[in-house]
């Protein structure tokens, strides 16, 4: 046998041994989403992509979903509702995906349900506030830990802390950003301050676009309110808190929905701007990590990820809630051996499920069947570091007191000058 002969052969052996190896490779099983990746949730939207890339590459290291590799196919919302149902369109119609997760954000979902009810598509919406409130679509399912009256139970905490100081406040102003999360908020809020008993001296929604909040904290400032709730995005958060610094805005208590808080970016911008601020949108607090199981080994894969990308260091809000989908859609989809739609729903309905964010059962509406929600105020930050911005003894859970690691700092002048 000639040389070039022997090589011909050994060619034809080797791809006749790897042609069957390739033959075999499974098609990927293909998860679909839109993701706010630019706009003003972007920094949230960010972090949700890279809980999802980590939960895909945690689900391959272990063999994948039914024997098959996991592939990730998505496309940027911008954060506008109107993107969000041709994406969901194009995902199933044209990218043939075989599972949907998402979209991030109450507004956006809101805007994809009605393009997946009608095909009886299964997903899980991630930190949406009641988005499925109005359509009360039977496949939708909510990462969010807010439960079944999750309009009320977002606001609560803040209602209920406030009317338990002595001297109890008296009259409360209520703003927010003019979309479905902020509305959403704010109807909460009014019915939670009018059964604490307090006087609505100021009730408006201002443009969702809004730069200027000068405009707004000075009216709010004229109505003279003991209250101050804010529903608000990231922009318009530090805008307000800006704002109410300059204007001297000084309530006896201050604070809201504020989703630009959950951002260390931009607390690290505010720094002891911060300080009073009474928050009731965190849902989840670095004391979690220890007690969630899997919960540290997630955040230690998304530090060190996260290096480089411009996108938050910490994760603390949006990690776990995105990895927690893909957490819940597994098990359903392990236990069904399907990828059916309404099979997988009819199985997320009925069981508990066990994920980073912690154990988990859905009820009405796809809401959490068991809310938890927490309240947190920012203390005694006297720079803008990142340190200061991640940590327990300045980001102070007061509420509920199985969670709490601190107290209230009362009237809001007293925190603003620790």
């Amino acid at each position: 046998m000639t040389l070039k002969t022997f090589a011909a052969f050994a060619a034809a052996a080797f791809m006749a041994a790897v042609a069957p190896a390739s033959a075999q490779t499974p098609a990927p099983i293909k998860v679909g989403f839109s993701m706010t990746l630019t706009g003003n949730t972007a920094p949230a939207g960010q972090q949700v992509l890279l809980a999802l890339q980590i939960w895909r590459d945690d689900v391959n290291a272990k063999g994948g979903l039914l024997g098959r590799p996991v592939e990730l196919v998505y496309y940027d919302d911008q954060g506008s509702p109107a993107n969000a149902p041709g994406i969901y369109s194009k995902l199933v119609d044209v990218d043939k995906v075989d599972l949907l997760i998402g979209p991030y954000g109450t507004n956006v979902i809101a805007a994809a349900l009605p393009a997946l009810a009608p095909r009886n598509l299964t997903t899980i919406g991630i930190l949406g506030v009641a988005s499925n409130h109005e359509i009360n679509y039977k496949n939708y399912f909510s990462m969010i830990p807010y439960g079944e009256n999750a309009i009320h139970e977002f606001t609560r905490g803040f209602f209920e802390v406030a009317a338990a100081q002595n001297p109890k406040p008296k009259t409360v102003a209520i703003l927010g950003a003019d979309a479905e999360f902020g509305k959403n908020a704010t109807d909460g809020a009014r019915a939670n301050a009018k059964a604490a008993g307090l006087q609505i001296v100021y009730d408006r929604l201002y443009p969702p676009t809004i730069t200027d909040l000068t405009p707004v904290v000075r009216a709010v400032k004229a109505a003279n309110p003991d209250i101050v709730f804010v529903s608000s995005y990231p922009p318009d958060t530090v805008g307000f808190i800006r704002a109410a610094a300059e204007a001297g805005l000084s309530p006896k208590l201050m604070g809201g929905t504020m989703i630009g808080l959950l951002a260390t970016p931009l607390r690290v911008q505010l720094g002891p701007l911060m300080n009073g601020y009474v928050n009731a949108a965190d849902v989840f607090v670095p004391s979690f990590v220890q007690t969630m199981p899997g919960a540290a080994d997630a955040f230690a894969k998304y530090r060190e990820r996260a290096k480089g990308q411009k996108i938050d260091p910490f994760g603390y809000t949006f990690l776990p809630y995105g990895y927690s989908a893909g957490q819940v859609l597994a098990q359903a989809v392990e236990a069904t051996k399907s990828l059916d739609h309404q099979k997988i729903a009819d199985y997320i309905r009925s069981n508990k499920f066990q994920t980073i964010a912690g154990e988990v059962s859905f009820g009405k509406n796809g809401e959490w069947a068991k809310p938890r929600p927490l309240l947190t105020q920012w203390q005694n930050v006297t720079g803008n570091d990142v340190a200061q911005a991640a940590d327990p003894k300045n980001w102070v859970v007061i509420w509920p007191q199985e969670y709490a690691n601190g107290k209230l700092i009362y009237p809001y002048e007293a925190a603003k000058k620790q």
